[in-house]
């Protein structure tokens, strides 16, 4: 009803005018300046409203989120084929670690380096 009062303001002034013509009265022009809702209607459209907005900013929140998982796949891709760029981005991981002031840092080791720890012989029993 709001974005719609030329629409409304043209039918009322033909409505309008071919009641009146009859008595020689011409309407030439009917505007709709103040358009008051009842509350409960003005609550439903500004829930509505704020729905709109909630559902536009979670598609934004979805395509930045897809755009994030596509440049990851691909630094993944690029640290896959070169060995080296994984060791440098560890080493960069340390650095940015050692400069905050924690008191704890934990250093991964690769599983495949400590593997051969647990699948030694046992030792014969004597």
């Amino acid at each position: 009803m709001l974005s719609d009062r030329e629409a409304i303001s043209l039918q009322m002034q033909i409505t309008l005018d071919e009641a009146t013509e009859p008595w020689g009265v011409k309407v030439e022009r009917v505007e709709v300046k103040d358009v008051r809702l009842p509350i409960q209607l003005q609550r439903a459209m500004a829930a509505e409203a704020e729905a709109a907005r909630e559902a536009r900013a979670k598609v934004i929140v979805a395509e930045g989120e897809q755009k994030a998982s596509r440049a990851l796949k691909e630094a993944a891709e690029v640290i896959a084929e070169s060995p080296s760029a994984l060791q440098l981005r560890y080493l960069q991981t340390l650095n940015s670690i050692s400069a905050e002031k924690n008191s704890t840092i934990i250093f991964p080791f690769p599983i495949d380096l400590l593997s051969s720890f647990f699948h030694q012989p046992a030792a014969p029993k004597v």
